[in-house]
């Protein structure tokens, strides 16, 4: 995996961690969000699937809780390689 991969970016069904989510301005709130609903560093991520119609939304797997994110807010999570077992 390159350096520097945004989830939004991320091949289906690819692991990777979690590094950090980025705010697009001092008082993003859909980063706050992100971060509340445990987008957090060192969590174990994955795309499960993505829509039919420009590929949105992102079903988007971290831990054992799936939710389904827009290209946009996808983007604000940057992403680390999983560490080999």
């Amino acid at each position: 995996m390159e350096p520097d991969v945004k989830l939004n970016e991320l091949p289906p069904r690819t692991r990777a961690i979690v590094d950090e989510v980025l705010d697009q301005d001092p008082h993003d709130n859909i980063a706050r969000r992100l971060r509340e609903l445990g987008f957090v560093a060192g969590e174990p991520v994955e795309i499960v699937a993505a829509g039919p119609f420009g590929a949105e939304p992102l079903l988007v797997q971290i831990g054992y809780t799936r939710f389904a994110l827009r290209h946009n807010e996808a983007a604000r999570v940057r992403l680390r390689e999983e560490a080999a077992a």
